[in-house]
């Protein structure tokens, strides 16, 4: 892979339309003009570059994305191949710096934007690791599981790809020391209050693109459903909590908490007393231990990584429902530990409503967030004419409205 930051380039990859109004298809690689990029120290590391280098952020990004690829495959125990390698031999990092508030994945292509704060300053995406670390895990979803054929994919596709990306985003995020350190000192344990590791690509310190410890269930869009982000949230929740139950049984391993203390945060969690009781615990139990409660968080980190790895690895794109998705991970823990974790799966799921109803029908029409207006759902025509089904929808509601919406959608 590589980074292009380039000068003059108008118009993000994807859907755009020529001089005639005719819908085009922009793919890598940029061939016009480029600001000089990042070079490596005489032993090949980029660490000598400071923050206000102007080649800080391509340095940035291309090490948050080698970081998140290297985390994942570990648990995989293979490299991640391309699922654009038939007609990219690297991806296209681009600093895309007139795209709002957003960053995708797409096919050779990785652009990231930026954001801009209510008070008007912009934030560069490309030094916001979980914003680059979601679309990675769009890219490891598609490498591992395949594209879907457009006439078979699911909401319940949408809603696992989107859930999936806030989760490789996590789990890579505590590979970093400082973020373990930060957690731990913050919340002394506590995963459930708001922390730097549950708020999905952090813009400020009160402000988040989503959250992974959320109240949502699949009831919730039982009478349909209009954005995919919101639809993944049930199962994010799910296993966000999954997590955190893997978590309380490692401190509990350790003599670190009782039988008793874990099983009142299971009783209260979804009580207004949660916090109230259960605060004062960890912060004891935290302070007469902190480093093997670091241990018990990397151990449980690892736990949900390997078990999100086995069940992507055994799950098709083509008509996948969350029903799937938890059979699946019943099977993994079943090979992995024996059915240890089967109790833990099933309550959270089962909370979530996940296998007991399925999302209903789509109740708006597309809009500026749809995953379906997203350039990365779409494959060269060659490939199973999924270009294709995208220029069709092109001329159908006017280019010039899918072009407005292939650029305003979010992570």
């Amino acid at each position: 892979m590589y980074v292009v930051d380039p000068i003059g380039k108008a118009f993000a990859y994807g859907l755009a339309e020529n001089v005639r109004g005719d819908p085009l298809y922009l793919m890598p690689p940029w061939r016009g003009d480029v600001f000089p990029p990042a070079f490596p120290d005489v032993d090949g590391h980029f660490d000598h570059i400071g923050p206000d280098d102007p080649t800080f952020e391509a340095a940035h990004l291309f090490g948050s994305v080698r970081f998140t690829l290297d985390v994942w495959e570990k648990y995989f125990g293979h490299p991640i191949t391309w699922h654009f390698q038939r007609d990219h031999d690297r991806l296209e990092l681009v600093i895309q710096r007139n795209l709002h508030e957003n960053a995708f994945m797409g096919y050779g292509f990785l652009e990231v934007g930026i954001h801009e704060t209510p008070d008007g300053q912009v934030e560069p995406f490309t030094l916001n690791f979980d914003v680059v670390a979601h679309e990675v895990g769009h890219c490891v979803i598609y490498s591992i599981i395949g594209v879907p054929d457009p006439g078979t994919a699911s909401a319940e596709y949408y809603g696992f790809h989107e859930s999936s990306a806030d989760l490789a985003a996590l789990v890579a995020a505590l590979h970093f020391d400082s973020v373990v350190d930060e957690l731990l000192q913050a919340s002394h344990g506590n995963l459930y209050t708001h922390n730097l590791v549950n708020r999905i690509a952090e813009l400020s310190s009160n402000s988040q693109i989503r959250l992974a410890a959320n109240p949502l269930s699949m009831l919730d869009f039982v009478q349909g459903w209009s954005d995919e982000h919101a639809l993944a949230q049930p199962l994010t929740g799910a296993m966000f909590d999954i997590f955190v139950d893997l978590f309380h049984e490692e401190l509990v391993a350790r003599g670190l908490i009782t039988h008793d203390q874990e099983d009142l945060s299971d009783r209260l969690e979804d009580s207004p007393d949660y916090f109230r009781v259960i605060q004062p615990m960890f912060d004891e139990a935290y302070a007469a231990s902190p480093w093997a409660f670091r241990e018990a968080l990397v151990a449980s980190r690892d736990e949900l990584g390997m078990l999100l790895a086995e069940t992507w690895r055994r799950l098709s794109p083509d008509g996948l429902s969350y029903a799937e998705v938890g059979n699946t991970l019943r099977t993994v823990d079943r090979m992995m530990t024996g059915g240890r974790w089967r109790t833990i799966i099933d309550v959270n799921l089962n909370r979530r409503a996940i296998g007991f109803v399925s999302a209903g029908p789509k109740i708006k029409p597309f809009g500026p967030k749809s995953h379906f207006g997203l350039p990365r759902v779409f494959v060269p025509a060659r490939h199973g004419a999924c270009c294709a089904r995208h220029l069709r929808i092109a001329r159908h509601v006017g280019t010039r409205s899918a072009l407005t919406r292939s650029r305003a959608g979010v992570l």
